[in-house]
């Protein structure tokens, strides 16, 4: 796993952020063991304490269980799954409509960029 973490975000979503993305798309599957608290932070060179932390957050949103004397695993519930794209989806759609505003374009001409693009295999060329 390499992670560049980024000073403006805790450590512990950053690590939360890159478990889930790993789970939507498809790296890690349901049902998948997760590496130790221990593994995990020596493998990124964390304190441990940081790793539980991204743990409990993961299991108190149900992305992962707890399996006593075996470790955590990937939730099985496929709609679980199904539901953090969609958020995580939502999180990327968002960004780029602010920066799309920001930049001075009005929704109906951001909705008209999306569908070419949508449309087109190459990005729209901004006129």
């Amino acid at each position: 796993m390499a992670l560049e973490f980024d000073n403006n975000l805790p450590i512990y979503l950053q690590i939360m952020n890159y478990i889930k993305r790993e789970i939507v798309t498809g790296k890690l599957k349901a049902g998948d063991k997760i590496p130790s608290v221990r593994e995990l932070a020596a493998e990124l060179q964390i304190n441990p304490n940081t790793v539980q932390r991204t743990f409990q957050e993961l299991e108190r949103e149900e992305v992962v269980e707890t399996r006593r004397g075996l470790g955590r695993y990937v939730t099985s519930e496929e709609a679980k799954i199904m539901a953090i794209k969609k958020e995580m989806a939502g999180d990327l759609i968002q960004r780029f409509i602010t920066g799309m505003q920001e930049l001075g374009f009005a929704n109906k001409d951001i909705a008209a960029i999306i569908a070419e693009a949508v449309d087109d295999k190459n990005p729209p060329a901004l006129k």
